[in-house]
């Protein structure tokens, strides 16, 4: 018999989760998936997920992926590594930088990198109504038609800048990080989703948690900080947007 890939937690309590969004405009919520779904889809991440390296320096920088393919190539190499010391630098500078593993789900099944893979089966999944409807029943928006959605790890000297994803022209209401981490995940090892305030102050901060799922309503300032280099882990997650077309 074929292992479920995905299954949410029949016992969440959804009335006390949309109460809880309904005020603060984020959430984080426990043990969302099976405990064995969960596990697998960490499997999936962990063991079957070719990894590419994700990276953009300032706000208008480009925003480029380079795939393992890509990577054979030495003038790829080169490109990298500079856009790489250019993260670093736009940092610096007090400008917006990203940098962290990243395999698009979308992409894999536009471009059909692995047919009727387990990654394509997840985004499917996240598309499903199961996953929808309690999407639609914990945030209180019912036009919720899709979920985009890639495969994330913040290794080491990851991080993701701090912006406001402002595209509701483009339909997005509602962002989401499924994390697929370690269980003893150290708060030192850093990598949290937090929110800021007008001043620049953190006012709330999300750990990574394994089989958690932390949702807020766009545009709102937000991060994920850095993991240093003595992280032995990565920060492995499911992201994307829950758009309204």
């Amino acid at each position: 018999m074929a292992k479920a890939l995905f299954e949410l937690n029949p016992a969440l309590d959804r009335e006390a989760l949309a109460a809880r969004f309904a005020r603060d405009t984020r959430l984080q919520i426990a043990d969302v998936l099976t405990p064995e779904t969960a596990r697998e889809v960490r499997d999936v991440l962990t063991r079957a997920t070719p990894w590419g390296i994700a990276l953009q320096a300032g706000t208008h920088g480009e925003a480029r992926t380079f795939t393992p393919e890509a990577m054979r190539d030495p003038a790829v190499q080169q490109q990298a590594l500079a856009m790489g010391q250019a993260t670093d630098k736009a940092a610096a500078g007090g400008d917006y930088a990203y940098r962290a593993l990243r395999y698009s789900l979308v992409e894999s099944v536009q471009q059909g990198w692995d047919p009727d893979g387990p990654h394509q089966i997840l985004l499917e999944h996240l598309n499903a109504e199961p996953f929808l409807d309690l999407m639609r029943e914990v945030t209180g928006i019912p036009e919720l038609a899709k979920a985009d959605g890639s495969a994330t790890c913040f290794a080491p000297q990851h991080f993701l800048g701090r912006h406001i994803d402002s595209h509701v022209a483009e339909g997005w209401r509602v962002a989401y990080v499924l994390n697929l981490t370690i269980d003893d995940w150290h708060p030192d090892w850093g990598g949290y989703l937090v929110f800021y305030d007008e001043a620049g102050d953190i006012v709330q901060g999300f750990r990574p948690l394994f089989n958690t799922l932390n949702l807020f309503a766009v545009p709102q300032s937000h991060a994920v900080t850095y993991v240093p280099p003595f992280a032995p882990k990565g920060r492995y997650a499911i992201s994307g947007w829950l758009r309204d077309r």
